[in-house]
């Protein structure tokens, strides 16, 4: 049969008359997942359009029929579909291409879910690194069973729906033949297994709710919002499948005197006049103990000292950050007898003298510059 009356094969696939088999078959691959009827339910002539792709490779792809389709304009044997019942030989190259393209068994051994826990540590525990113990409520796996969903003393069976292969293949008619699709098994979910005897403990699923107490290592220097993650040490895999994993969330809790600033830490310290002025050795607490700190004489209020290596011990690397210690001279409120006496007697020797409100209120007005101030 002569195909003066059809379109050009090579223009159909898209190919040059001189393509390679390689290039044939990979214009076809790319045009068949696109008009297949099964995957193209949109246009209405992509059936038509699939029918004549096909055609075009069954007869370019076979050396014997392409050599007669190139001197005569038609194929050896007539039709593509002539002596072939619907789709044929294509329904075993579609599967070669593209295996379960419609098929997607849902495997019951399923990953366990991810889970997320939050722990608060301290400063100290920051600066020092610690073990942290946690309890999570969360599904396990089940002892009775082992994961497996079978009572014990049984075993999964073969599936007698698939027999064991997790799909069923459905021939369906259309006007141009028999159309084979593949289905996941119904019964065994696309595992190929069925369990006759379920687990009376967990129902066949293979995990059930329980507690889990785990140790957390917090490493130093870790910051305030960061995640550890801890592989398959979150929700069970159903029968018999992986576990998740667990991510734990790091905050870290405020603290009654020091302040994380990055890896140094900050603190205020109360000292008195006494000490500002003449010097002193004073014991201050740090994240690793207590410590002295020398308070040089005539310090400032506000001013601050630096402890090298007092700080948070760095992440990643050696080392640690520092102390920074801002210095607040108190003020007493209330004076004894003697404190005042010693007071006065430092002003005089000082060369001051107590200012009362009246003097006060002179010095106001010379500097608003409404009275001038006597020599």
């Amino acid at each position: 049969m002569i195909f003066k009356d059809r379109r050009d094969y090579y223009q159909i696939l898209g190919v040059s008359r001189d393509a390679s088999h390689a290039e044939i078959k990979k214009a076809y691959r790319a045009l068949a997942r696109k008009y297949h009827p099964d995957v193209n339910k949109v246009d209405p002539e992509a059936e038509a359009r699939f029918k004549e792709i096909s055609e075009a490779y069954e007869v370019l792809s076979d050396p014997e029929k392409r050599q007669h389709y190139d001197y005569f304009g038609g194929a050896k044997t007539g039709p593509f579909f002539d002596g072939f019942e619907g789709f044929g030989i294509f329904d075993n190259i579609f599967d070669t291409f593209f295996g379960d393209f419609y098929a997607r068994p849902r495997f019951v051994a399923e990953r366990g879910s991810d889970l997320t826990f939050d722990l608060e540590v301290s400063l100290e525990e920051v600066a020092t690194g610690a073990d942290k113990e946690i309890e999570l409520t969360l599904l396990k796996r089940c002892e009775s069973c082992r994961g497996t969903g079978a009572e014990e003393g049984t075993h999964p069976s073969r599936c007698p729906t698939c027999g064991g292969s997790g799909r069923i293949k459905r021939s369906h008619g259309t006007f141009l033949g028999s159309l084979t699709r593949i289905y996941t098994c119904n019964r065994c979910g696309g595992s190929g297994e069925v369990i006759t005897s379920p687990c009376r403990d967990c129902g066949g699923e293979g995990r059930q709710t329980g507690v889990e107490k785990l140790s957390i290592h917090i490493p130093r220097g870790i910051a305030h919002g960061s995640q550890l993650k801890l592989e398959e040490k979150g929700e069970a895999g159903v029968r018999g499948g992986p576990a998740g994993d667990l991510y734990v969330r790091v905050s870290v809790g405020s603290h009654e005197f020091f302040e994380r600033r990055g890896d140094d830490v900050f603190c205020e310290l109360p000292i008195s006049f006494a000490q500002a002025a003449l010097g002193a050795n004073v014991e201050i607490p740090t994240l690793f103990g207590s410590c002295d700190l020398r308070i040089p004489p005539g310090t400032q209020s506000g001013q601050v000292l630096w402890l090298k290596g007092k700080g948070i011990p760095h992440l990643q690397g050696g080392g640690k950050g520092d102390l920074l210690v801002k210095v607040v001279v108190s003020v007493p409120t209330k004076l004894t007898k003697e404190q005042r006496k010693l007071l006065s007697e430092f002003a005089q020797v000082s060369g001051e003298e107590p200012i009362s409100s009246k003097g006060i209120i002179g010095k106001l007005r010379v500097l608003l510059g409404s009275e001038e101030e006597s020599p």
